[in-house]
């Protein structure tokens, strides 16, 4: 009984309390209970009604009736307009995609031997990848005898890695797979602006080009 009186007392003081898929509804003609327990525009109780009289209701008041708690006993069944509430709905799923950003891995590649041009310019693009909202994967492939010395490369690309903290984390440390590393920069939210490490990287590398 307890459990009967919260779900109404949900329904009746928060609308949208749980999400129900448009599948799942039932409408007017579609609801096959005899006995419904009915609920107004605004969720309040109006008691349990026989089916027919539950659609009187709502047709009288120019809504649908809607049958939002199927498992209920008997069915729970709100009167409200039907085409109103699937814009809401599709409205809200229209926004919620818009903020759900899709993670694009971009990809630079270093060296052991790396310059300080090549380094800033590259540091320069994952900075911008990141501040972009992209994870970004860093390679640093070795060359002939350079496998004798990982630890360079090693050394490379956590330097790399200092160099773009103020926008990313590091999500993969460097490991060696094949004859190259790799290791992965994940964003980290807010950083949209320039930070100051990416600016004097940029300054660095025009001054180097100059």
């Amino acid at each position: 009984m307890r459990s009967i009186s919260a779900l109404f007392y949900c329904l009746s003081t928060f609308w949208g309390c749980f999400t129900i898929s448009a599948k799942e509804l039932f409408i007017n003609d579609d609801i096959r209970a005899k006995e419904v327990r009915l609920l107004d525009e605004n969720g309040d109780q109006l008691g349990i009604k026989s089916l027919d009289e539950a659609k009187e209701y709502a047709y009288e008041k120019g809504v649908d009736l809607v049958c939002i708690a199927p498992q209920a006993t008997p069915p729970v069944c709100r009167a409200m307009d039907y085409g109103k509430y699937r814009y809401e709905q599709h409205k809200r799923e229209k926004e919620q995609q818009k903020k759900q950003q899709t993670v694009v891995i971009k990809e630079v590649h270093l060296s052991c031997r790396i310059d300080k041009h090549d380094f800033d310019t590259m540091a320069n693009r994952a900075i911008k990848f990141l501040s972009e909202g992209n994870k970004v994967r860093v390679t640093l492939r070795f060359k002939g005898r350079e496998m004798a010395h990982q630890d360079l490369g090693k050394e490379v690309m956590m330097k790399f890695a200092e160099t773009c903290s103020e926008v990313s984390t590091l999500d993969k440390k460097p490991t060696l797979e094949g004859r190259q590393l790799m290791m992965f920069l994940m964003p980290v939210k807010g950083a949209a602006k320039k930070p100051e490490k990416a600016q004097k990287a940029e300054e660095s590398a025009e001054e180097a080009a100059e």
